[in-house]
């Protein structure tokens, strides 16, 4: 997880560097920044259209490039961005949907339900033509759309008692907007009753309701009022122009942020004396100023502050987001880390695609997980004050040039996906390029695995899971809690001997103890032919046969396990013999077998200071049913009991995972056993 995050957070910051180049780019060619101001006198006279297009200005009256022009200045000022944005999205003929609705519940649920937009809806009465035609309707929705406004038709024929019982006898435009201030409202359906049927009437007529709802001030006092009161809002947004309403991405953002923020037009068109506005620090017309309870904030002075709903939008959501806001961000960083698996995982190319769903739906189930105590602790009123100094947080931080930077690169790749998806997939490949150089540096197998064999390993863990108990593969001899586990029985039980058997991994053998049996005064093989040795060269001889023995015994792990099950399992005998010794708790160990030959060792003293201290002592193994000799390999189990290191290894790969005498299972730790020391006369009778 923390990998994704660091190659997340890289990539951020190679889009970071990327949009920086790229404005240098454009000031080297151009000479000119995406801040930089535009003179409106300028610009052709349909560009200056299409700006006022964009901010929501109708100029159906201003037949002069002159008064168009004056009206684009009394707005806002114009930045280069801005001009480029509204120009790209004039040249897009994406055509807007429109949703049509099948009856009464489908208008509620999208209408009348929605309590922080606007609708348009026309309603089109029975046997009768619809009262805007389809290319002025066309051109209404996609003016409209740019302004968040949602457009649709009603067809009364699908539902004819709910347009008679709404009084919708015929043709006519419905627009859907809240009714009061406040988050989650009510909404009110106004009808059209203007007589010309044309686009710019309608759109005025929108705007004008739009507008209503916007406090407006007209005088100083009132300013002066407004400006030193304190009320629920802890976030205002003022807009001082000499415009007789304010522009309809304004309205629309009111709407949108109803219970948030709180939106003033102060109309300055009349005033005689401006001192006051002096006074509390505005000094140019138009001006759009924020206040908050830290202090007031200029917007248009920073990097990607246009004019625009896009990015007033991203600036207001910024600064006062609400939990929605929050949890949608939080979800498109968690599924962009996610889809990083897909470059990190390495091997075969279904396994990528099989790790990448199943780490998308772990991280969105942990996400949702995660947020319902967070939506929980929100409620509590006792967290009023956390949520305020957060919010003060927030509003610190996000007022920042470094945020201003980072909004205006959000709405650059927003409205360039392709270049986004480009430049993930780019970070992407160059994530898979090392990490598998990386691994193969390692000598990782997985990389060179194909598509097959990968899932031919899937299967058989499907399997050995589908058809198999559920064992516990806790390598011995690792610590553990669950030493006695109470499931061992359950399992028994809804598993018997008859189903088939589980599928454990032979990977704990390697850690089973191995040692080799000693008798006290008894000279190994190697030390009878090596003949006596000079004192200088004891502990060399020692410390190159403990070498030697170790990497004997790993070798003979290594050989035992890979061997196949189906060979007999058998002991050398003459490597198994030596004194015969009476094993002390286990009497298996001398069934039906005789006792009375022994060995010309029979007296010797096994050297029990070299045994594990956890395991029993006995000098016999049960496998082969023959005596330990002086030099063996021996190899323990968890409950205590020894073997020839040979013969448990082959019987634990024949796939029987538990011990021979007393059935406890192979590769889960026991309690060690308390036994006492032998004594010398311990030696059966």
């Amino acid at each position: 997880m923390w990998l994704k995050l660091f190659f997340l957070l890289l990539y951020f910051l190679v889009l970071f560097v990327l949009a920086r180049f790229f404005e240098a780019i454009v000031w080297y060619e151009t000479g000119i920044f995406a801040t930089q101001l535009v003179d409106p006198v300028a610009l052709s006279f349909k560009k200056l259209k299409t700006i006022l297009e964009c901010r929501g200005l109708g100029y159906s009256g201003l037949p002069e490039k002159k008064d168009v022009r004056e009206l684009v200045e009394k707005s806002g000022d114009l930045m280069e961005g801005e001009l480029y944005s509204a120009l790209k999205e004039e040249e897009a003929s994406e055509s807007v949907s429109s949703t049509n609705f099948s009856g009464e519940m489908h208008f509620y649920e999208l209408v009348e339900d929605t309590k922080d937009g606007i609708w348009l809806v026309q309603v089109i009465a029975n046997d009768r033509s619809p009262l805007v035609g389809k290319i002025h309707w066309e051109k209404m929705v996609k003016k409209v759309s740019r302004f968040g406004i949602r457009t649709g038709t009603f067809n009364c024929s699908s539902d004819p008692r709910y347009c008679r019982r709404r009084g919708w006898v015929r043709s006519t435009l419905i627009m859907s907007v809240p009714q009061t201030s406040t988050s989650k409202g009510k909404v009110m359906l106004k009808e059209y009753s203007g007589r010309k049927i044309d686009v710019e009437h309608i759109f005025k007529w929108i705007t004008a309701h739009a507008a209503s709802r916007i406090k407006t001030i007209y005088n100083a006092e009132r300013l002066k009022e407004e400006w030193n009161k304190s009320d629920q809002y802890w976030v205002k947004i003022y807009l001082f122009a000499n415009l007789d309403q304010p522009p309809a991405f304004f309205s629309a953002l009111s709407i949108k942020f109803t219970g948030r923020v709180e939106f003033i037009f102060v109309n300055v068109e009349n005033w005689d004396n401006k001192s006051y506005m002096t006074d509390i620090g505005v000094y140019n017309m138009p001006s759009y100023i924020l206040r908050t309870p830290e202090g007031i904030y200029r917007y248009g002075n920073h990097t990607g502050e246009f004019i625009s709903l896009q990015a007033m939008d991203s600036f207001l959501r910024s600064v006062q987001p609400e939990v929605n806001d929050l949890f949608v961000l939080s979800l498109v960083l968690v599924n962009l880390m996610a889809w990083m698996d897909l470059f990190i995982t390495q091997g075969a190319t279904i396994k990528r695609f099989v790790v990448l769903i199943s780490t998308l739906g772990t991280y969105n189930s942990l996400l949702i997980i995660s947020w319902l105590p967070v939506l929980g602790f929100l409620q509590l009123p006792y967290l009023d004050s956390f949520y305020e100094y957060s919010l003060k947080l927030l509003r610190y931080s996000n007022t920042t040039m470094l945020a201003s930077w980072v909004r205006a690169d959000w709405m650059f790749y927003s409205s360039h996906p392709a270049l986004f998806l480009s430049t993930y997939l780019g970070h992407g490949l160059l994530v898979d390029y090392f990490e598998k150089k990386r691994r193969r540096n390692n000598n990782n197998d997985e990389v060179n695995a194909n598509n097959l064999e990968w899932l031919s390993s899937l299967w058989d863990w499907y399997t050995s899971y589908l058809f198999h108990p559920i064992a516990s593969f806790q390598n011995f001899p690792v610590e553990s809690d669950w030493d006695e586990d109470p499931d061992l029985f359950l399992e028994r039980l809804a598993f018997p001997d008859l189903w088939l058997h589980p599928l454990i991994p032979t990977d704990y053998i390697k850690n089973l103890p191995v040692w080799r049996f000693k008798c006290l005064g008894v000279q190994s093989e190697e030390e009878m032919l090596e003949g006596p040795q000079d004192t200088e060269n004891d502990s060399d001889s020692e410390s190159i046969d403990t070498f030697s023995s170790e990497k004997e015994v790993f070798e003979d792990k290594q050989n035992v396990v890979h061997n196949s099950p189906g060979r007999a399992s058998h002991c050398d005998p003459e490597a198994c013999s030596c004194a015969n010794k009476y094993c002390q708790t286990s009497p298996y160990a001398r069934k039906g077998r005789s006792h009375g030959s022994y060995s010309t060792n029979e007296d010797m003293e096994p050297d029990w200071l070299t045994w594990p201290t956890d395991m029993l002592h006995c000098t016999e193994c049960v496998v082969c049913l023959e005596n330990f000799e002086n030099g063996c390999l021996l190899m323990g189990l968890p409950c205590g009991h020894v073997f020839h290191q040979n013969c448990i290894v082959m019987w634990l790969a024949g796939g029987r995972h538990c011990c021979p005498v007393c059935r406890w299972p192979s590769y889960k730790k026991k309690q060690p056993y308390a036994h006492h020391q032998p004594l010398s006369n311990d030696v059966p009778s």
